[in-house]
């Protein structure tokens, strides 16, 4: 498995949705409340994707310890 080209494929996905935030965070027309509920969909987003490849590597990494077995 390459680990590798996931994380450089995650830290585009990553760089994506900072940007997104940013955008939420710079309109000046919306609340704190709006702002609130319009980030929350962004972090979990990440949250998600960030365990996602920590299970990747787990999974790497228990692979590669079978075969070396």
């Amino acid at each position: 498995m390459n680990v590798e080209f996931i994380e450089k494929k995650l830290q585009e996905i990553y760089d994506e949705l900072e940007k997104e935030v940013m955008v939420v965070l710079m309109d000046e027309s919306l609340d704190k409340k709006q702002t609130n509920l319009r980030m929350k969909p962004l972090k979990s987003t990440k949250q998600i994707l960030v365990n996602a490849l920590d299970s990747i590597k787990m999974v790497d990494r228990l692979g590669k310890e079978e075969l070396a077995k």
